[in-house]
């Protein structure tokens, strides 16, 4: 039987754990967590609060279950054709559709399973997850560390290389069941591994939701390559909180296209705990409509020696608006850092809106640290030279659009650059948003000699300040 998100209760919260037989610390963890819940306001900071578009998501009309329909959806077939052969798990409404771990790489300890079996098989390392995700920071913490009813967990062992990419595709159910998802991923020392995350939904009556608590555990010396692309149907809605702990020389690049919901609200923190670890966050935003993309991303540096870069551009059509909130906070410990976080906007219609409130909390000396933001539309100059070049003023458009996104693709591989070169044309275009692994996908990346170097637009920052 389902219920609504407003209705949500200790009861429910305890029909969850007897349903999955959880043991008593989890069962305390889940009450405690709403109580929490019930306390903390929809956004718990009064500079971001006037902001906010949070309360799009209402949660009279957001159903939630114990479980939902298992049906996928016509428009996903292709797509899991794609990936029969590769290393993925694929997560309809609350059932785990399929899991494909080649036999090779299970003896060797790569381990992909449910947060269910992963709380019965794995269950230190669950609860190492929980005890750093701290309900008090988020409203919307606290709701996934209670009702958690579904999710993903990847455990890469020490010194193994993954040559290929392990893919995460979630999609909501086709019966209007909103999820509550609880994803982990541990990376061991020396390992390395790529993920994709793709997130999709069917068209709805009713407002559906994808609420995401996502944990991410870097052991020193190891390398983690992320990429999330949502592509959710704009009758739902997308809350995700990312939290990513980075041990020494660790590194982490994550990569995140989103162009589907209603409203995509995503709070992303980076902990750089220890010395020499590194995190590059890329992030590309296309709106159309009346979405709206809330996100806010924190780089906390803990340890000394420690880098940071954080770049998001958004893309506004019609009346899309989107809100960056940035933060880099470099702790008394943490001499020698360098940190860069950049966000920036361009408005394709005068009814599109943008905010960026980055943000610096420096606590030592000895340290690089800048922040920039800007929100512009066209330039009419450049679309009159552009059409004197024989384009439409539509191709115009799309061609300052590529050049205003050329310096971040270049840090993405040539698949990601593909993938969202592709999502932008479907979006332009108001295509279904799906990606596919398609050879003619090539066409959208543009090869040349000389790459961009975006380290000379960093340089300039620090040169003028």
């Amino acid at each position: 039987m389902s219920q609504t998100l407003s209705t949500i209760s200790h009861g429910h919260i305890d029909e969850i754990s007897i349903s999955k037989n959880e043991p008593d610390w989890l069962k305390e963890y889940r009450r405690n967590s709403l109580s929490v819940y019930e306390s903390l306001p929809i956004e718990t900071s009064p500079l971001y609060n006037k902001y906010t578009d949070a309360k799009k998501m209402d949660p009279q009309k957001v159903s939630i279950s114990l479980s939902t329909n298992n049906t996928v959806p016509n428009f996903l077939q292709k797509r899991l054709g794609e990936l029969e052969n590769e290393i993925c798990i694929i997560q309809i409404g609350t059932h785990i559709h399929k899991i494909n771990l080649p036999n090779e790489l299970k003896t060797k300890g790569l381990v992909i399973s449910s947060i269910e079996d992963a709380i019965k098989n794995n269950s230190e390392l669950v609860k190492k997850s929980l005890e750093v995700s701290n309900s008090k920071n988020d409203k919307f913490t606290a709701l996934n560390n209670a009702a958690f009813n579904s999710g993903i967990f990847i455990h890469i062992p020490k010194n193994l290389i993954l040559e290929k990419p392990i893919h995460i595709l979630t999609c909501l159910s086709d019966d209007g069941i909103s999820i509550i998802s609880r994803n982990i991923v541990f990376v061991d020392e020396s390992s390395k591994g790529t993920i994709v995350q793709e997130l999709y939904s069917t068209k709805s009556e009713n407002q559906q939701a994808y609420l995401e608590l996502f944990n991410t555990n870097s052991a020193p010396n190891s390398h983690l390559d992320i990429t999330t692309l949502q592509l959710m149907d704009q009758s739902s809605v997308a809350f995700s909180t990312k939290r990513t702990d980075l041990g020494q020389d660790a590194k982490v690049n994550w990569y995140s296209g989103l162009f589907g919901s209603a409203l995509s609200r995503f709070q992303i923190a980076y902990y750089l705990n220890g010395t020499g670890a590194s995190v590059n966050d890329s992030e590309v935003i296309f709106g159309n409509k009346e979405q709206s993309f809330d996100i806010q991303t924190d780089v906390n540096h803990e340890a000394p020696s420690t880098e940071g870069r954080v770049v998001e551009k958004s893309i506004l059509r019609n009346k899309s608006k989107s809100l960056f909130k940035g933060m880099i906070r470099i702790k008394e410990n943490a001499a020698k850092s360098n940190s860069f976080l950049s966000g920036r906007s361009i408005l394709l219609d005068k009814d599109a809106k943008s905010d960026a409130i980055p943000g610096l909390e420096i606590f030592t000396n000895d340290v690089k640290a800048t922040h920039s933001a800007s929100v512009a539309q066209i330039d009419e100059e450049q679309i009159f030279y552009l059409k004197t070049r024989c384009l439409s003023h539509e191709e115009a458009e799309r061609t300052i659009v590529e050049g205003f996104l050329e310096p971040l693709s270049r840090k993405m591989s040539f698949q990601i650059r593909a993938w969202i070169a592709y999502l932008i044309e479907s979006k332009w275009d108001d295509k279904e948003l799906t990606i596919n692994t398609d050879e003619e996908l090539a066409k959208f990346v543009e090869i040349e000699e000389t790459r961009y170097n975006e380290d000379a637009e960093i340089e300039q920052h620090y040169k003028y300040r």
